[in-house]
C-alpha cells in the first residue's frame, strides 16, 4: 500500500439489469461474456503481437461485470478499448435475448497494487472508485462510452501521438459529446465525454516499437 501509485486508464464493464436476471441466466452470461471477452483479446494481442501483461495489469470482478487496469504504456487506450467492448457486445445480444448489453466507463487515475487474503495480487485505489461514478449515470444513450475529462486528455494525447489511430478513428465516424457534468450520490462533481463510433470495430493496441509511454502534448480533437 505505501508504494507508488500507478497511473493509468481503468475500464468498466457493467451488465445492465444483471441483478433483474435469474441465477442460471447471470452464470450463463457471465460465464459467455468472459469466454467472448477472452477470445476477442487475445486476437487483438495476436493483432499487436504483444504479450497480455504488455496490456493489462489486471481484471478485478465486481459481480454485474468487471474493471479492466491497463498497462501505464497504453495510457490513453482505454477509451478504445471500451468503444471495442461495445462493439463486441453487439454480437452477444443476439445469443441471449435476455441480454440487454453494457455499459462502459473509462476514467484515467491511480491505482495501488497489493497482495489480498489468498496471496493474490489485486488493485485498490481512487482511479476505481472515480470510475464507478461515471457508471453510475442512469441515462446513459446506449453503444456510447462514457470517459472522464481525465481519460479525454489522455485520449487526445493518445491520438496525437499516434496519428495512424486518429485516421483509423475518422474512418470509424467517431464522436464524442460536449463536456457532460453530473452529481454523484456523494454530491460531488465530476466532468465527462460520452463518445461512440457510427461504423463500430475492434482496436488492436499499439504495436511493439509504439510502446514507450508517450510524452505530454496539448491537443484537442
Amino acid at each position: 500500500m505505501y508504494q507508488r501509485a500507478i497511473e493509468t486508464d481503468i475500464v468498466l464493464i457493467d451488465i445492465i439489469d444483471f441483478s433483474r436476471l435469474s441465477m442460471s441466466e447471470q452464470l450463463e452470461i457471465i460465464s459467455f461474456l468472459s469466454l467472448s471477452y477472452k477470445k476477442m483479446i487475445h486476437k487483438m494481442l495476436k493483432s499487436s503481437g504483444i504479450p497480455m501483461d504488455k496490456m493489462l495489469q489486471g481484471i478485478i470482478p465486481t459481480g454485474d461485470g468487471f474493471y479492466c487496469l491497463l498497462h501505464p504504456g497504453l495510457l490513453g487506450y482505454g477509451p478504445l478499448l471500451g468503444l471495442s467492448f461495445i462493439h463486441f457486445s453487439d454480437f452477444i445480444a443476439k445469443e441471449y435475448p435476455y441480454f440487454r448489453g453494457i455499459r462502459v466507463a473509462v476514467h484515467t487515475g491511480k491505482v495501488h497494487r497489493f497482495e489480498d487474503i489468498l496471496g493474490n495480487e489485486n488493485f485498490v485505489g481512487d482511479g476505481l472508485n472515480e470510475c464507478s461514478r461515471y457508471i453510475e449515470i442512469k441515462d446513459l444513450i446506449i453503444s456510447t462510452v462514457i470517459i472522464s475529462d481525465k481519460a479525454y486528455e489522455s485520449l487526445n494525447t493518445f491520438l496525437q501521438t499516434y496519428p495512424d489511430f486518429e485516421e483509423l478513428l475518422q474512418k470509424c465516424e467517431f464522436r464524442h459529446s460536449s463536456m457532460h457534468t453530473f452529481y454523484d450520490k456523494h454530491r460531488m462533481e465530476h466532468h465527462g465525454y460520452l463518445i461512440w463510433m457510427r461504423k463500430g470495430g475492434i482496436i488492436p493496441p499499439p504495436k511493439p516499437d509504439w510502446m514507450n509511454i508517450p510524452k505530454r502534448k496539448n491537443h484537442a480533437f
